[in-house]
């Protein structure tokens, strides 16, 4: 007989954004021993609520998600260090008897669980006010010609429009000589936990899109702009934060500054919303041993909590009611 998988069980609920993903993972953990650890690169800041759609109090009272409100907007926080927190709050609720499930829609972030990251030179603050340097003298695009010269295969992983990650690998190279996609080579660590991946997936695209618009009409109507009005007082925060480069809060900022009229704001907010999602999308479809679900599908939580039964299993040693 088959030796059985002494590993912990976990669950991640993957997809794009404004696919239901929150609503589905409450009515799953009223169902299942459930204990919710946020996969958000947005809703790990403080202050950041209403453009990052951030679950309500009433909501978060119900039904808690660690890994959220952990970090100032001016505290970047990498793809490595939730893998090491999300283990972290993996590892605890597996310890209190309860099984995690992970809940977002920032695929970098599942991958770092999923596979690990190769060792890396840690952040030099003396190089990256180097870079920071030469980024404000000959702007993201020479910087980002420079690495595709370097790094070409780096480069063409990276958006040109991605300050943070064009910085760091160039800081890398600077740090190790090493291109960063060689280094990131290295051998894939999965988590010590059995995991089953769901991924709500739209077959159709259009209830969508137009839920996205939706909901950042939405997000205006209850108060975005002031939101990152009151960001903008504290006059310790930039426009090149990885905070303030999440979707809406960029074309929020640069609507403050000027750069377009309120109705250009809404186009600009809502498209942008839209290739985020469509990026999510492709990155799931690399996820080949995931169980996709259209959120449009009126059986969706029946289908979710059948996936999520089989899984757990009474074999498993969990209960459920």
């Amino acid at each position: 007989m088959p030796t059985r998988d002494p590993r912990p069980l976990a669950v991640l609920l993957m997809g794009p954004t404004a696919s239901g993903k929150t609503a589905l993972a409450c009515a799953l953990a009223e169902r299942f021993p459930f204990d919710l650890v946020s996969v958000d690169s947005a809703l790990v800041y403080r202050g950041l609520d209403i453009g990052s759609a951030k679950p309500d109090a009433a909501t978060l009272a119900r039904h808690p998600h660690r890994l959220i409100d952990i970090r100032e907007p001016d505290q970047p926080y990498s793809a490595g260090e939730f893998r090491h927190d999300a283990l972290r709050e993996m590892a605890s609720i597996t310890a209190a008897g309860r099984v995690p499930l992970l809940v977002g829609g920032t695929g970098l972030y599942f991958r770092a669980l999923m596979r690990g990251f190769s060792d890396l030179p840690a952040a030099d603050a003396s190089q990256r006010e180097l870079l920071q340097a030469e980024l404000e003298r000959d702007g993201l695009l020479a910087l980002h010609a420079r690495l595709a010269r370097q790094d070409p295969l780096a480069a063409s992983r990276i958006r040109a429009s991605d300050t943070q990650r064009v910085l760091r690998a160039l800081e890398v190279m600077a740090l190790s000589g090493r291109a960063l996609s060689e280094l990131q080579q290295g051998r894939v660590e999965p988590p010590p936990f059995r995991l089953l991946k769901l991924a709500l997936v739209p077959v159709e695209r259009a209830p969508l899109h137009a839920r996205i618009a939706e909901r950042f009409d939405a997000m205006l109507a209850g108060g975005l702009i002031e939101e990152v009005q009151g960001l903008r007082a504290r006059g310790n925060l930039h426009a090149d934060l990885p905070a303030l480069r999440a979707v809406g809060y960029r074309q929020v900022w640069q609507y403050l500054d000027g750069g377009f009229s309120r109705v250009e704001l809404r186009d600009r907010g809502i498209f942008a919303t839209r290739q985020l999602a469509k990026r999510q999308i492709t990155m799931l479809r690399a996820e080949i041993d995931a169980r996709w679900l259209d959120p449009e599908r009126e059986d969706l939580y029946a289908r979710a909590r059948s996936a999520v039964q089989l899984f757990l299993g009474a074999d498993d040693g969990v209960c459920f009611s």
